[in-house]
């Protein structure tokens, strides 16, 4: 029996937007499996869901090109998933808003502007991202200390100019890029503030360049205070944006303007991205947020938790922190389904529902990877014999490697310190244990580890 099996007409007629809203989680989640992420976030994330009636259901978009290019691709397939759930719904209805002008006065000495709110220019901010809403832990403690540092400090610190923070999808780039425009728009209102995807500069970019508008462009993006841009990867390839983009970053270092970029791989790692992009990019911080530990994941359920009045057993937490690794965003969305089942069934959470509820998601994070799997494939980034990983050698060019994977078979594999030592050619499990800290230490002071780290885990999970 599927969710929408408990719906009965007359809750469908007397819905409230909270209701509708858990509904779009779910068709959000269907959208996501069928399209893939990057789809997802290019378009059908863009929606801001705003009602759904009984004939209805009405979305803002944030232009109407990105409106036109979902009424061709996925209006039909909208329609559809909406009618599984509320089967008197005939329409998807997509507006563009037109922006409010507003003329800040006194110290807020903004001419007429319709994208600036304060001194906030581009993309709205979520006042949930912030930091004291971010959980720590060793995969991101230093993106958190980095940000939260840029974020704070009164005057640019060129060690840390540009800010560029990486890792894969749903591990928190984003929150932090919002908690540091948060806290500084809290902090210091005088500063302009431009966060914006890359996405979205892009448009903008071509869309000055064919209105004739390209020195009102370069005025909005060179006279700010802070610069932040979301997935810079999205611009890899676009040979005429880069060019801009380069000639912004260089007039913004030289006026002491602090910049913030976040991408999906570090600056040298971005394909079909210009070297002395790359080489600007990778001038101040790079700070990288690598996979969640299973105390991490777990903590973050426990937050979301806090914030809720719904009550999920500890046991339910725990087996969604240990079943689903991949990432923060599909773990949230996980606890949010399960809470969208509780809510429309009135059945209380239990593992078994649990369980039921999130089986295509369970089995699809069921890969098994093994103590053998982690060698091969460390000893092939390395340019290692896999024997060298249960050898006795103790040089550098072997211990290392070897450590790394100890460290991910304690990371990826349910096998105790003990079976671990065992698989390394029979090594006590204190060994394993001081090759995991050691590791953990380096990650957090040495890019260049964390960044195998997070290769090495991308390669095994896929």
């Amino acid at each position: 029996m599927n969710t929408a099996d408990f719906i009965r007409s007359e809750d469908i007629a007397n819905n409230t937007n909270h209701a509708m809203e858990e509904f779009w989680y779910l068709i959000q989640n269907d959208l996501r499996r069928e399209y893939g992420e990057e789809s997802f976030k290019s378009w059908i994330g863009k929606l801001e869901f705003v009602e759904c009636n009984n004939h209805a259901v009405t979305f803002n978009a944030p232009t109407r090109f990105i409106k036109d290019w979902i009424v061709s691709h996925f209006e039909v397939k909208l329609l559809k998933l909406w009618r599984k759930y509320v089967p008197t719904v005939k329409k998807i209805s997509i507006l563009v808003p037109k922006l409010k002008k507003t003329v800040a006065v006194q110290d807020n000495k903004f001419s007429e502007s319709s994208e600036k709110v304060g001194y906030l220019v581009g993309n709205t901010l979520d006042p949930r991202l912030t930091f004291s809403n971010f959980v720590v832990g060793s995969s991101n403690q230093f993106a958190y200390a980095a940000a939260k540092a840029v974020s704070e400090a009164k005057i640019v610190n060129s060690g840390s100019n540009p800010l560029f923070l990486y890792g894969g999808v749903g591990l928190g780039k984003t929150h932090l890029m919002h908690a540091i425009a948060l806290d500084i728009l809290k902090n210091n209102q005088s500063r302009k503030v431009v966060y914006i995807s890359a996405e979205k500069f892009m448009y903008e970019f071509i869309h000055a360049l064919r209105n004739n508008s390209i020195m009102q462009f370069k005025e909005k993006y060179r006279t700010v205070d802070i610069l932040m841009v979301d997935d810079i990867q999205f611009i890899c390839g676009k040979n005429s944006t880069q060019e801009e983009f380069f000639h912004i970053l260089n007039a913004l270092i030289a006026d002491n303007k602090q910049i913030v970029i976040s991408g999906d791989r570090s600056p040298s790692d971005l394909e079909n991205m210009e070297d002395r992009i790359k080489s600007r990019l990778g001038w101040g911080l790079v700070a990288d947020i690598h996979n969640t530990t299973y105390e991490l994941r777990l903590g973050i359920l426990e937050s979301k938790v806090e914030l809720i009045d719904v009550k999920i057993p500890q046991k339910v937490l725990e087996f969604l922190a240990s079943k689903i690794t991949s990432n923060v965003r599909e773990l949230e969305g996980a606890l949010n389904k399960i809470i969208a089942h509780a809510n429309l069934t009135k059945q209380e959470v239990t593992l078994e529902t649990t369980q039921q509820i999130l089986h295509d998601l369970l089995r699809s994070n069921e890969k098994i990877i093994t103590v053998e799997e982690i060698q091969k494939k460390v000893a092939e980034r390395y340019n290692l014999k896999v024997s060298d990983m249960y050898s006795s050698r103790r040089t550098r060019l072997v211990a290392r490697p070897r450590q790394v994977a100890m460290y991910l078979s304690k990371s990826l594999t349910t096998r105790s310190l003990v079976d671990i030592g065992r698989k390394f050619g029979g090594k006590d499990h204190t060994t394993v244990m001081h090759a995991i800290k050691t590791i953990e230490v380096l990650m957090n002071n040495q890019n260049e580890v964390s960044e195998d780290i997070r290769l090495l885990t991308k390669t095994l999970q896929c």
